[in-house]
């Protein structure tokens, strides 16, 4: 140290602890470039440079008196050089060169100028200030020097959130004031003008030394002396303004107020530790709060996932069957609605209830938290289950629909069908038990006897005719007992009924032909002109009654080759009508010859052909009815055609549709399974061409929705088949679904690794080169490496696991932890969460109970009180809600155990 006073007047130092700038070099930022150029052309506002001499004065001298000197003028008494040489060494804690002692105008010039080449070597450009400029006493060069000196050792070194000198203790004082009323500091002048923000500063550190509350804005003057001279007695701040002079001017000088305020920045230097582990413990809390959120959150989401799934499941298996098609066919309507609008948004949220779970465990791993576990039964493979337990009920509703619907078409067409051959058969047997009762044979003439003995016998052939369609009543009946008809009651009854009738018949039918035989020796032979005629009128009768039945037979068809084949019958019916005309032609020439031979003979008939009922006008009407229930069967098959080729159409129309929108998922999802694996670019590059392919997949939507309409037209047709396709609209639903979750995954999947990258610090590069290492050894594609193709892996990138007994340990110690359930497969997440945990640090636990002891003040409990002056408003509630009552020896009224709480953070998840 260079003695720099009188001759009986020494001091020796050793570095300075004052000084925020000992050592060290470099640029100084753009702000103090710009402050380095000092205009030698301006001069200063009179007002600041009067606040500059004072304020620069005092801090020059709270450092020179610790070298036993000070200054009075900061103009005269710089001018040799020798006490700002003592200023640089005090203020840097370094050795300047000798000074030179003589008195004549060039030592001091060379005395200055090793003070400016010491500041020049700190990295400071000295622009405009040169050594004659201070030795001639110029006020404005010394101050800008003075203020170079200030800026450098003083507040280059301020660093706030990454920002430096200015900014930096802008931000330090910003943060320091907030939580005081009428404080506002923006900038260092005006906003320091009524005192309160330097009452504050010091509250803020030192409460018991202010009373804050006290203080009045409109009375600047008292703020600012009460301030200075609390900083003067407690602080060793020494006094660098008066009131007046700041009150006294419109704009205070900003280097007189930012020289003070550093002044006070460096005296609470030591309170910067505690921000610092104020600061860790805000980020470890908000990462649980937002962990504790997104639990909740998930809870939530499944609970009312399960909820939904719980009461739609009873719905779908309630297979109670109805009675009328009509009510079916609204069963149907509601599970289309069911399907088109209530079970996409919960295919929606189903998938973001996955991505959500991913999210999460991926932010507990990366801030090395335990994995979350949901509340018991809410798991995802639970909602899985539930959800494949709806599927299934799903599928099961709709087939069961649909086969109640054939089963009530097939039940209503039969029940038409038995009321129509019921009725034909009434309308025959009306009067025949009558008939048979009557005994007209008793007082009949022979001839009469005999005719009614063919009358009879035509009556056997009519009743044998009549047999078959008492057996089809009978197995009709039959068919809709086995089909569960809702009215078999009234259907078992009418069959009965018509049954016992024609037993009754039968019965009848045998005693009269034995009534009729006992008198057959008194009978004549019938006209045997008019016994071929009943012969031949009654199968012809019979033949036209059978036509018009199945003329109006109705009929259901569910295939254009069905109604084809009906039309093509009704076309052989059709051919036989000229045929059946020729007989009808040749009865009705018997007739005409037998009543051309009576009366040729003069024989008087006794009324119509005793043979037969069945009249030429009978067989007439009955022709008219044939030739007009033609043309009505053709019309009908004509629209039934018509109806089953619309069907075609729509069977082609859905197939079309679906041959080109089933191939597409399949391409896509392959497509999706080819980019996992073949990642190129950056994670956002990625990200970007993922999101663009989901975009280009939901723009592909409305195809899938024209696929629903088809697919709705086709079941409100009846279709039940389609052999132009192999897809079904459930195959559809179901790709579609799988190919939007496959999507959503994988991006999330992109995602959580630009968490796990931004998270652990990992470059793009470093990301690059786990993926195609990665990629390299996944020879299968299939997005996981087993155990040997996971050893190659850690082998490339530089890890010692050989087979032999250190590398085993080592390899076994790695697989425990990127395949803890040991399946045996090392997915790439589980590979980059074990990469990035190797290069990066994190936060731990005994860092967090470090920080809060740090806060505490090196006790092993802390209060309420502290938590709530060092952390911000939530936080500090947060931990004062969850810290247990501190139980040791040296516990307090209040004492919290910070101790078990940051333990607690790392693990448990259920705070």
């Amino acid at each position: 140290m260079v003695d720099y006073h009188a001759a009986n007047q020494s001091y020796q130092y050793g570095p300075s602890s004052a000084g925020n700038g000992a050592g060290g070099g470099g640029s100084m930022g753009d702000y103090m470039a710009q402050e380095d150029d000092w205009d030698r052309d301006l001069l200063l506002d009179p007002a600041w440079e009067k606040q500059q001499r004072k304020t620069f004065t005092a801090w020059c001298n709270s450092h020179l008196r610790k070298a036993g000197t000070q200054i009075e003028n900061i103009d005269e008494d710089f001018r040799d050089g020798l006490k700002l040489m003592l200023l640089l060494e005090v203020i840097s804690g370094e050795r300047l060169p000798k000074p030179e002692r003589g008195k004549m105008r060039v030592h001091k010039i060379n005395n200055v100028n090793k003070a400016l080449d010491f500041i020049a070597s700190k990295g400071v450009k000295l622009v405009s200030i040169g050594a004659e400029e201070i030795v001639d006493g110029n006020a404005k060069m010394t101050l800008g020097m003075i203020w170079t000196i200030i800026l450098r050792f003083a507040i280059q070194d301020i660093s706030v959130e990454e920002t430096s000198a200015k900014e930096g203790l802008l931000l330090w004082c910003q943060r320091k004031t907030a939580p005081y009323k009428n404080v506002n500091v923006q900038n260092f002048h005006i906003s320091w003008k009524d005192g309160l923000a330097f009452n504050a500063l010091i509250h803020r550190h030192r409460p018991e030394l202010i009373e804050y509350d006290k203080l009045r804005k409109d009375d600047p003057v008292t703020n600012l002396n009460n301030a200075f001279e609390v900083a003067e007695k407690y602080l060793d701040i020494p006094k660098m303004l008066d009131a007046e002079d700041i009150v006294g001017t419109l704009r205070p000088d900003e280097k007189a107020i930012m020289t003070y305020v550093s002044c006070f920045y460096h005296a609470f230097s030591g309170a910067q530790k505690a921000e610092t582990a104020a600061n860790r413990i805000c980020k470890v809390l908000a990462v649980n709060q937002e962990n504790e959120h997104l639990m909740e959150d998930y809870e939530k989401l499944a609970s009312d996932l399960l909820e939904w799934i719980r009461r739609t499941i009873p719905w779908l298996e309630d297979r109670v069957p109805q009675k009328t098609i009509q009510e079916m066919q609204q069963k149907l309507e509601d599970f289309r609605d069911y399907r088109r609008v209530h079970k996409p948004p919960k295919v929606q949220e189903k998938c973001q209830l996955e991505i959500n779970f991913n999210t999460l465990q991926t932010k507990l791993r990366l801030s090395n938290r335990p994995a979350f576990m949901p509340s018991e039964g809410k798991m995802v493979s639970d909602i899985n289950n539930g959800w494949q337990h709806l599927e299934q009920a799903e599928k099961g509703y709709e087939e069961w629909l649909l086969n109640e619907i054939r089963r009530l078409e097939r039940l209503d067409h039969l029940a038409e069908k038995f009321r129509q051959k019921a009725s034909i058969h009434e309308a025959w047997t009306d009067g025949k038990e009558a008939m048979l009762k009557h005994r007209d044979y008793e007082t009949a003439t022979l001839s009469d006897i005999k005719a009614l003995i063919r009358k009879h016998e035509a009556f056997e052939s009519d009743l044998a005719a009549h047999q078959d369609r008492v057996e089809q009543i009978a197995a009709i009946a039959q068919e809709l007992n086995e089909l569960d008809y809702y009215d078999s009651h009234n259907v078992n009854t009418r069959c009965q009924k018509i049954c016992d009738q024609w037993d009754a018949l039968g019965s009848l039918t045998h005693s009269r032909r034995e009534a009729l035989e006992k008198t057959e020796k008194q009978l004549e032979a019938i006209d045997q002109l008019h016994l071929e005629y009943a012969k031949r009128a009654a199968p012809f009768n019979n033949w036209m009654e059978s036509a018009m039945e199945d003329l109006q037979d109705m009929f259901i068809v569910h295939t254009i080759e069905e109604i084809e084949g009906l039309i093509s019958a009704h076309d052989q019916f059709k051919s036989t009508l000229p045929d059946a005309d020729r007989e009808r032609e040749a009865i009705l020439a018997i007739h005409k010859e037998a009543q051309r031979i009576a009366e040729s003979n003069h024989i008087k008939l006794s009324g119509s052909n005793p043979y037969t009922t069945v009249t030429p006008q009978i067989i007439n009407s009955k022709w008219e009815k044939v030739q007009q229930l033609v043309p009505k069967r053709d019309h009908a098959l004509l629209e039934e055609q018509s109806k089953q080729q619309s069907n075609e159409h729509l069977r082609r129309q859905f197939a079309s549709q679906a041959n080109v929108v089933g191939p597409w998922i399949q391409t896509k999802m392959e497509e999706i399974g080819r980019i996992s694996i073949e990642m190129n670019g950056t994670l956002e590059d990625q990200l970007s061409h993922l999101k663009q392919y989901e975009r280009s997949i939901v723009d592909y939507k409305p195809n899938l929705d024209l696929l629903e309409q088809q697919h709705q037209l086709i079941q409100e047709a009846l279709i039940f088949d389609n052999k132009h396709t192999n897809y079904t609209m459930e195959h559809i639903r179901v790709g579609w679904e799988q190919l939007l979750t496959t999507i959503a995954r994988t991006i999330n999947e992109v995602e959580n690794q630009i968490l796990t990258r931004d998270a652990k610090g990992i470059s793009q590069e470093q990301m690059q080169e786990f993926r195609a290492s990665f990629n390299h050894f996944d020879k299968d594609h299939g997005g996981a490496l087993g155990p040997e193709e996971f050893k190659a892996c850690l082998i490339s990138l530089g890890y010692d696991v050989e087979n032999d007994r250190q590398g085993d340990a080592e390899f076994n110690r790695i697989m425990s932890l990127v395949d803890p359930n040991h399946s045996g497969l090392v997915t790439f997440q589980a590979f980059i969460d074990f990469m990035s945990r190797e290069t990066t640090d994190t936060d731990t636990a005994d860092q967090v109970i470090a920080s809060f002891k740090v806060l505490a003040g090196d006790k092993n409990f802390i209060t309420a009180e502290e938590l709530r002056r060092e952390l911000p408003p939530d936080q500090a509630e947060y931990c004062i809600a969850r810290m247990a009552p501190y139980q040791g020896p040296d516990a307090v009224p209040g004492a919290l155990d910070y101790k078990s709480f940051s333990t607690a953070l790392y693990g448990e998840s259920d705070l």
